[in-house]
C-alpha cells in the first residue's frame, strides 16, 4: 500500500485514469522524449558516481555476470514456451520483448529503494544497459534462421524451382541485415547516453556528484512523476490492443515476469548477491521492453504483429510491475536474502 501512495505512482494511476476516460490530456512527444533522456542521464550519473566510489569489485562482477546470464536465458526459455501457442515469428518477437528490459520500471524501482533507504549498487545501471541487447541479437538470428528454414521447405515442396525460391521471405544478405540491426542496437542514442553519463560519473567522482546533485538528485523524483503520468496515459491507450488475445498470452504477460523474477532470485541466492542488487535484477528480469525492442522488431521482423508484443508489454506487464511487482520483489528478496 505504501508503494501505491508514492506520488510518482499516483501520477501513473492518474494518467491511466485520464487515458481511460479519453481525456485530451497529453504530454507532447518532444517533452516525453526529453523526460526519458533526462532519467537515463541522471541514472547513468548516479551509477558512475557509485562505481567511482566502490571500484570494480568481485561483487560488481557477480551482479553484472548474473545480468548477462538472465538476458540470454529469459528470451531462450520464453521462445521455447511461446512457440507452442504462437506463430514462430510472433513467438520470437514476444520472447525478445520480454527478454529485454524496461528502463522506466528500473528507474521506478531505484526510486523505491532510495525512498526505503535500502542499499544497492549504483553500477546496476550498467546491468540494465547490458541486458537490453542480447534479446535483440537472439531475435534477429532466430528470425533469419526461420526464414532460411521456410526457404528450404518451399524449395523442396515445389521441386526446387528457382522462381519460387525467389518468392520466399529471405533477405538477400542476412549477414548485412544482422550487422545493421546490431549497429542500431549498440549505438542507440538512449543507451549511449546512459553509458556516457556513467563514464562521466566515474571520471568526475565525488566532486562531480556534489556539482550535479541539483540535477541528478533534487529534481529526479519530480521528473519521474511527470514521466509516469505520460506512461499512464500511454498504458490506457494501449489496453485495447490486448482485447481478443489468447488467454494463454495474457497469462504469460502476468505469470512470465513472476517466473523470470524467480529465476533472477535463484541466481542471486546462488552467487550471494546482496538484497538491494537482487531486487533490481528481479525487476529487470521481470520487465519487458516497450520502446527499444519494438522499434527494432518493426523492421527486423515485419512478419510479427506489433500489436501483440507491444500490447502485452505495455498494456499488461508494465502497469503490473509498477503497481504490484516492485513491492512484491522487494518483499520476497528481503525475506530470502535478508
Amino acid at each position: 500500500m505504501q508503494n501505491l501512495l508514492d506520488p510518482a505512482i499516483l501520477f501513473f494511476l492518474f494518467g491511466a485514469l485520464a487515458g481511460a476516460v479519453k481525456s485530451n490530456l497529453e504530454i507532447p512527444a518532444p517533452i516525453s522524449r526529453f523526460l526519458a533522456l533526462y532519467l537515463l542521464m541522471a541514472l547513468g550519473l548516479k551509477g558512475g558516481f557509485a562505481l567511482a566510489h566502490s571500484g570494480l569489485t568481485a561483487q560488481v562482477a557477480s551482479s553484472l555476470g548474473c545480468a548477462v546470464l538472465l538476458a540470454v536465458l529469459v528470451p531462450l526459455l520464453g521462445y521455447r514456451l511461446l512457440r507452442r501457442v504462437l506463430f514462430d515469428f510472433d513467438a520470437v518477437a514476444v520472447a525478445a520483448t520480454y527478454g529485454s528490459v524496461s528502463a522506466v520500471t528500473f528507474v521506478t524501482a531505484v526510486q523505491t529503494l532510495e525512498n526505503q533507504q535500502m542499499a544497492f549498487g549504483g553500477y546496476m545501471a550498467a546491468a540494465m544497459a547490458l541486458m537490453e541487447s542480447p534479446a535483440i541479437i537472439l531475435a534477429v538470428v532466430a528470425a533469419n534462421a526461420l526464414r532460411q528454414r521456410q526457404s528450404v521447405a518451399l524449395t523442396v515442396g515445389n521441386g526446387g524451382g528457382a522462381a519460387l525460391v525467389a518468392m520466399a521471405p529471405v533477405p538477400r544478405n542476412p549477414g548485412a541485415a544482422i550487422g545493421k540491426i546490431l549497429h542500431e542496437s549498440f549505438t542507440d542514442g538512449a543507451q549511449l547516453l546512459l553509458l556516457g553519463a556513467m563514464l562521466i560519473g566515474i571520471l568526475s567522482g565525488d566532486s562531480g556528484k556534489a556539482a550535479m546533485q541539483p540535477f541528478s538528485g533534487d529534481i529526479f523524483k519530480g521528473m519521474l512523476a511527470f514521466f509516469l503520468l505520460d506512461m499512464g496515459l500511454l498504458t490506457a491507450r494501449s489496453l485495447p490492443q490486448v482485447r481478443g488475445k489468447s488467454p494463454w498470452l495474457v497469462a504469460y504477460a502476468v505469470v512470465g515476469p513472476l517466473a523470470h523474477a524467480s529465476l533472477a532470485l535463484g541466481l542471486c541466492t546462488l552467487f550471494d548477491i546482496p538484497a538491494g542488487d537482487a531486487i533490481l535484477l528481479m525487476v529487470l528480469a521481470a520487465s519487458a521492453s516497450y520502446i527499444a525492442v519494438p522499434a527494432v522488431l518493426r523492421h527486423a521482423i515485419p512478419e510479427a504483429s506489433p500489436s501483440l508484443y507491444f500490447g502485452l508489454s505495455l498494456g499488461i506487464t508494465f502497469p503490473l510491475n509498477i503497481l504490484f511487482g516492485i513491492p512484491l520483489y522487494t518483499h520476497v528478496a528481503r525475506a530470502v536474502l535478508g
